[in-house]
């Protein structure tokens, strides 16, 4: 036929239709081999559709081209025909079962559709075979016959467009909308195809309205575009190609490259920087695929099995990379090693990453090890004991301990104050510092519950060095910047310091001081709101970092507590003496208390007492010791300050009693008045 056309009962069919939809088939497939897409039953399953639709249309011309022809084996067009009729058919029955598992059903639910579809697809089958043997399908000398299977399978395709809409409208809250509408829009179109095919005498098209819902499938469910700048895909991938490699049993390696400059949001890798980064996982290793897990953050995942001169590439790599570094000079830390089924089980390759790097020095290179794990490990069961204790707010928790490092008062020549350190102590690895835990707290917003812990057991203990008669100023709780950005900060603190039964006056706050301009109206807010009920306030930890003396001079501290590194600078040179001293001086003049931490010998502490000194703290004196073991520092009140005490108490109750008498007399007025 020199028109390339062929005629059967229902239509007319041209090849290219077929054809077209062969090399859409292909496209998508080289697609898939040159780009990442997770490796997830779905996509698996959309894999079989692809290869049931180019058996369908290899069929498809292979029978229209035997029916037309003579010559041909009447097997040849019985086989091609059945194969071509229903291999669509299983098509459309994975396409049912597909959609069930996008839309995440639950077992019972998707059993019950996918037997409906493929019982659908065995008793179209069946049908088709008896319908040729018995006499009312397709016979190849009775063309007339070939109508008839046509027409019942449409009856069959209309009958899997139904089960397909009924899911997508059933289920339709459980996929995101937009995804939905590209479901329909494919839908309508292949409608839409099928129908004018049919009012144009057409049957070239069929298999072209099987090709539009992959498309869509390939474009709204499994596409994870790489980035044009560093060929890296988004972090969501990660986790389904680790659970791929862990249920395959495939070992891989791992490259983490992080740079804190550019982990901001609107910063972006440098060009020369970014075609480093591509080498990585283009130019290196076979089958690497990179991920974007934050602007400064990215890693790379390779299968060992396709690199097995691992060392070797590792040593180009890191070559080439530091060579690179001369020429870009950002600060950055990279993490090298191979997978840890721990790890791969439980998915945790980022926070993995994460915590190594919270441990690095800047531009260095570490090396994956089983300490790693272990510290990691540790890291884990410290944050799930503080999630647990977050959620509990147990303002007793027994994992929460109190210790306290005794003040000097220069003045009273005495310990009368301290300061207040939290610990945790938990049932597997005992005694947990500051350091291990305050970090992951705040990162993950527990800290202001175990500060409320902190405080509440604080009072509790001042409250019976007071009843024991001990002389007690007061005592100082460490509190977070970001805990003042709470709306309920001051009630929390005050509601405590109530229930105690304690004056306002025991307990006073340490806070640092924030670079982070929006917290200052915060921190002075509250740090009046406070001082009005009698709280006062230190700034901690002056002399480190940046320090706007500006804005101190602008919140209303009492006591500014000097660094350990100014106290060591202060007996370094004669030079920082007297800026020391100076800075000490002036906020003495201001009537701000200093008090000097780190104080560790008498030639620190004479230093001090000659540096405007109110108070020392250090080890000195005492190392943090359980908040109990306050009763060895500080003294009990003599008979004459208890006395002392008392009448000023009495003054205080008659004061009182007079003032209630007052407005009961004018109470009483008003009233004989009306």
């Amino acid at each position: 036929m020199a028109d390339a056309s062929f005629v059967s009962m229902y239509g007319n069919y041209y090849p290219f239709g077929d054809l077209i939809v062969l090399a859409i088939c292909i496209l998508i497939l080289v697609l898939v081999r040159t780009s990442y897409i997770s490796r997830t039953k779905s996509f698996m399953i959309f894999l079989i559709m692809i290869a049931l639709l180019v058996a369908s249309c290899v069929t498809s011309i292979i029978f229209h081209y035997s029916y037309n022809q003579s010559g041909f084996p009447d097997s040849v067009k019985y086989i091609s025909r059945f194969l071509y009729r229903n291999s669509l058919l299983a098509y459309l029955a994975l396409y049912i079962y597909y959609i069930t598992i996008v839309q995440n059903l639950n077992t019972k639910t998707r059993k019950v559709f996918a037997y409906t579809g493929f019982g659908l697809f065995i008793i179209a089958a069946i049908i088709d075979v008896i319908g040729s043997v018995v006499g009312f399908g397709f016979e190849v000398n009775q063309p007339e016959t070939e109508k008839t299977s046509y027409y019942l399978f449409l009856i069959f395709y209309v009958l899997f467009m139904l089960l397909v809409v009924f899911l997508l409208v059933k289920y339709r809250d459980r996929i995101y909308r937009q995804v939905m509408d590209g479901f329909y829009g494919t839908m309508l179109i292949s409608f839409a195809v099928l129908y004018l095919q049919g009012r144009f005498d057409q049957v070239t098209f069929l298999t072209a309205t099987f090709i539009f819902p992959l498309i869509s499938m390939l474009y709204l469910i499994h596409a994870n575009p790489y980035s044009v700048d560093v060929g890296a895909i988004n972090i969501s991938a990660l986790k389904e190609l680790v659970e791929y490699c862990y249920s395959a049993n495939h070992e891989f390696m791992v490259i983490s490259l992080y740079m804190k400059y550019f982990d901001e949001e609107g910063k972006h890798f440098p060009e020369e920087l970014q075609r480093t980064i591509r080498k990585f996982g283009s130019d290196y290793f076979k089958g690497a695929v990179l991920f974007q897990v934050t602007n400064g953050h990215v890693m790379m995942i390779a299968d060992m099995t396709k690199n097995r001169d691992y060392d070797n590439k590792v040593n180009i790599v890191i070559n080439e990379f530091e060579r690179e570094y001369k020429r870009f000079q950002y600060d950055y830390k990279v993490i090298i090693g191979k997978s840890i089924d721990e790890i791969s089980k439980k998915n945790e390759y980022i926070s993995f990453l994460k915590h190594i790097q919270n441990r690095m020095a800047e531009n260095t290179i570490h090396f994956i090890d089983y300490d790693d794990l272990t510290t990691f490990n540790k890291q884990k069961y410290i944050l799930d004991e503080l999630a647990d204790i977050y959620k509990r707010k147990d303002m007793n928790d027994p994992r929460v301990l109190v210790y306290c490092q005794p003040v000097f008062n220069i003045n009273r020549n005495k310990f009368d104050t301290a300061e207040a350190l939290m610990r945790l102590k938990l049932p597997q690895i005992d005694m947990v510092f500051p350091d291990q835990f305050i970090p992951l707290a705040e990162e993950n917003d527990y800290i202001h519950v175990l500060s409320m812990i902190l405080l509440n057991k604080t009072c509790n203990q001042i409250r019976k060095l007071i009843v024991g008669g001990y002389d007690v100023t007061r005592i100082s709780v460490n509190i977070s910047v970001q805990e003042l950005r709470y709306e309920d900060f001051c009630n929390d603190i005050n509601k405590i310091i109530k229930s105690s039964s304690i004056p306002d006056d025991k307990v006073a706050i340490e806070i640092t001081e924030s670079l982070n301009e929006e917290d200052f109206p915060v921190m002075q807010e509250k740090i009046n709101e406070l001082k009005e009920k009698g709280i006062r306030f230190y700034l901690d930890d002056f002399g480190t970092g940046y320090s706007n003396i500006e804005r101190i001079m602008e919140l209303p501290f009492d006591i500014i507590k000097f660094d350990r590194s100014l106290v060591i600078a202060s007996g370094d040179s004669e030079k920082s003496a007297k800026m020391v001293e100076s800075m000490a001086k002036m906020f003495s003049d201001m009537e701000y208390s200093v008090l000097y931490e780190g104080v560790e010998n008498d030639l620190d502490e004479n230093r001090c007492k000659n540096m405007s000194a109110e108070y020392l703290q250090g080890y000195k004196y005492s190392r943090p010791i359980p908040i109990e073991y306050l009763v060895d520092f500080f003294e009990k009140k003599t008979n004459d300050e208890m006395i002392a005490k008392a009448g000023e108490k009495a003054e205080e109750t008659v004061e009182e009693k007079a003032e209630e008498k007052a407005e009961e007399t004018v109470e009483e007025t008003a009233e004989e008045t009306e």
